[in-house]
């Protein structure tokens, strides 16, 4: 995330859903092409298999116009992409399309914690690249983040907890941005009380306490994620070594 200052607006006029991607529409149900996303994105770390269910995502959004399940699934496979994207034309590119599919999963559904959620994380990745996005687009993160926390605290395992300490965490404080390492550190607490056996919010905490020169529980808390990524079940999700060498990064600062 970058922290970096800047005033441009974060959210401007998408395109049509049928813009933000590329391959024919045929007369595959909405389901079926999610089914087979799903399939694409357990792939993972096949980055071309996650780019094959980023555009089943988005066919499923147009067969669908009225749910938020496509769009929902298309932020989630472009969130990783950017992630994971050394080209930064590439990389912003993923995150401006990710900010355009999470407005309209909003439209679609104002009241969706899922489309809150993504939309603040599509709006942090935004951030890291487009430096004039940062002010806006952060406080715009943060709001959404907290709503989605409220309505759905065990989303994406605790999901807004654990991003909206990690955001509070990287950018700066007051007045230019939401940051503020103490109530992030609360806040990392709550997402491990809710979901402590998942190994991104032990991750989080340990980043969060190194934050806040805590580096004995720190220290604890990333130990634990290792130990949980490397056995069952967390150690069946494709993503656990990642998480595995995230932890050891921070455990080597």
């Amino acid at each position: 995330m970058l922290l970096s200052v800047g005033c441009a607006a974060a959210l401007k006029e998408p395109p049509p859903v049928s813009a933000l991607q590329h391959d024919a529409i045929g007369t595959t149900s909405s389901n079926a092409l999610l089914q087979e996303a799903t399939e694409e994105y357990e792939k993972r770390p096949d980055v071309a298999a996650v780019r094959r269910a980023e555009g089943l995502c988005l066919q499923a959004a147009q067969a669908d116009e009225a749910g938020t399940a496509g769009l929902v699934c298309a932020i989630r496979a472009k969130a990783w992409l950017a992630e994971r994207e050394k080209d930064v034309k590439v990389r912003t590119n993923l995150a401006v399309s990710a900010v355009q599919a999470g407005q309209w999963c909003l439209r679609r559904d104002p009241t969706s914690p899922a489309c809150k959620f993504w939309l603040g994380v599509a709006l942090g990745l935004q951030a890291r690249d487009r430096p004039a996005t940062v002010e806006d687009g952060l406080k715009r993160m943060a709001h959404l983040l907290r709503e989605a926390a409220k309505d759905a605290p065990l989303l994406e395992e605790a999901g807004p907890e654990r991003v909206l300490a990690l955001l509070l965490t990287r950018a700066p404080g007051w007045p230019i941005g939401p940051g503020d390492a103490e109530e992030a550190l609360v806040l990392a607490r709550k997402a491990v009380e809710l979901r402590p056996d998942y190994p991104p919010n032990q991750v989080a905490l340990g980043e969060v306490l190194l934050k806040n020169d805590d580096r004995a529980k720190a220290q604890e808390a990333l130990a634990r994620a290792i130990d949980l990524a490397g056995k069952a079940p967390a150690a069946s999700d494709p993503d656990a070594p990642s998480w595995i060498a995230e932890a050891r990064a921070f455990l080597q600062r």
